[in-house]
């Protein structure tokens, strides 16, 4: 069964994100804060990776940097969540953070999440698997 880890400091997306993605074959596993979702992804090597942007602790641009430059996570596909756009009428793209850190996420997911265009996503960035 395909691994995957969801890292939100919000409980409803988490089990959102979890309502999705159970019925498609994941073991999802769950974070509410940048250093726990770090500690389980290093321990769980997961294949997927949801990580919100807006977390305490450390943000996700943060926790991304950080799992592409360890081994355990380093191969795992990621994508990112964030409410940003809605808030504050800023976006970000998988460019806009290759040019910052120097590799992007697989995906990038605007909150609130569209069950269909998600599951599409996931399929698309883990090889339809």
């Amino acid at each position: 069964m395909r691994q995957a880890l969801v890292v939100d400091d919000e409980a409803d997306a988490r089990e959102f994100v979890r309502a999705i993605l159970e019925p498609e074959g994941w073991k999802v596993d769950e974070a509410a804060d940048g250093p726990a979702g770090l500690a389980k992804a290093k321990a769980l090597a997961p294949d997927l990776i949801v990580l919100d942007v807006e977390m305490p602790g450390r943000n996700g641009f943060e926790v991304f940097a950080e799992l592409r430059g360890t081994p355990e996570t380093a191969d795992a596909k990621i994508v990112m969540l964030t409410g940003v756009a809605d808030k504050l009428g800023i976006r970000f793209s998988g460019g806009d953070m290759g040019e910052f850190f120097g590799k992007e996420p697989d995906a990038y997911v605007e909150k609130p999440i569209d069950p269909d265009a998600f599951r599409r996503i996931v399929r698309d960035v883990t090889s339809g698997g």
